[in-house]
């Protein structure tokens, strides 16, 4: 039965635009709310969220077998597949890239893995054996513990991602509010479900429901409610390296190789993309960097000798004193999906469903 609902998606990260696009398939009225919505990434420029990540998508090797965050992870990789299909275009192409390599750090870890890989193999998980090297053109980090292949993880191209979703949104009508909400008011009780929004141009709009995805404007938006959610910062880095010309390319490599949370993915002949989450701090560290572009002392000669063609840095948000993400129905009418730190991207179809589905709840729980 499709829904019918007047709804505000507050931030245009991929977790609100997939909200957003996702609740319009299903028949509700959305508008999409974000300062940003028709500004072009810089990567020169300070970012946020999704148009810093770099997309890896750690679903099946998720170290917990039970509870919310293992549930989400194994929903979202079940979903992706349909979303790609949905959202791939020959005008905007969309792939998940596979697969996905993780290198062990010890004897411990490496018993941990494998015990993984025994409850998962039916999700594609397989052992790595302990200095398997499968023909690679360009030496892996040393790995004398191995590790496991995931042949369901990777990553998707976050920038391709969001184009294609704001792209998809105007075929369903969504609209595109390039304002910053700066205020929600009741229009009453709190058993209403009628809102009004305040924006930086001050003009409002009034919904039957809101939906904030807006990790680190959330606070602000909340606080006057009664609401405290505080969310923190933290930095993501990436590196894209040129490596010297040595006639190579990847063969033997995966899509993804991590290790020591630091993700590399190579994406043409002789670059490579380097990626990790740096924290505490807001700001880029030149000593984080040079640790992270020398994998903490373990990165093969020809990684040491690569230059940084560009570097690039954004902030996340990260829930104080609770576990990310934070997904909650605070009252009639106003719902929070946001403080995803790490995994948007991974996470953003699961996350639309559960807020289709609290939708659906509150429909069920006010019908006479």
């Amino acid at each position: 039965m499709p829904l019918t609902k007047q709804i505000a998606v507050i931030g245009g990260g991929v977790v609100g635009a997939s909200t957003a696009w996702y609740l319009a398939t299903h028949g509700c009225k959305v508008v999409l709310i974000d300062p940003l919505l028709q500004k072009q990434t810089n990567r020169c420029q300070p970012l946020n969220g999704t148009t810093a990540s770099l997309g890896v998508l750690m679903g099946h090797v998720f170290r917990r077998s039970s509870g919310q965050g293992w549930r989400m992870r194994k929903r979202s990789m079940e979903l992706w597949q349909e979303w790609i299909a949905a959202l791939n275009t020959e005008e905007n192409p969309l792939h998940l890239n596979k697969p996905l390599i993780q290198l062990a750090r010890s004897e411990e870890e490496a018993s941990f893995m494998n015990k993984l890989i025994n409850n998962r193999k039916n999700l594609g998980l397989e052992v790595l054996p302990a200095n398997h090297s499968n023909n690679v053109s360009r030496l892996w980090p040393q790995n004398p513990y191995g590790g496991l292949i995931s042949h369901h993880d990777g990553y998707i191209n976050p920038l391709e991602l969001q184009k294609s979703l704001l792209n998809t949104l105007d075929i369903y009508n969504v609209g595109k509010i390039c304002q910053k909400a700066i205020k929600l008011e009741r229009l009453s009780s709190k058993k209403s479900s009628q809102w009004c929004i305040h924006m930086s141009n001050n003009q409002s709009i009034t919904k039957q429901i809101i939906i904030i995805c807006a990790a680190l404007g959330s606070e602000t938006l909340l606080k006057p409610l009664g609401y405290s959610l505080p969310i923190a910062p933290v930095l993501g880095q990436v590196l894209n390296l040129v490596l010297k010309e040595d006639g190579k390319d990847w063969s033997g490599w995966p899509a993804v190789l991590s290790y020591e949370g630091i993700n590399l993915i190579p994406y043409k002949k002789n670059r490579l993309l380097l990626g990790a989450t740096l924290e505490p701090g807001e700001k880029a560290n030149n000593e984080d960097l040079q640790r992270m572009k020398a994998m903490n002392g373990k990165a093969p000669n020809w990684l040491k000798y690569a230059s940084v063609d560009s570097h690039w840095s954004g902030l996340r948000g990260r829930p104080i004193n609770r576990t990310a993400p934070i997904l909650k129905t605070l009252e009639p009418g106003l719902i929070i999906a946001t403080g995803h730190y790490r995994n948007g991207v991974l996470l953003a179809p699961s996350t639309a469903e559960w807020v289709r589905n609290e939708i659906v709840k509150e429909d069920s729980e006010n019908e006479p």
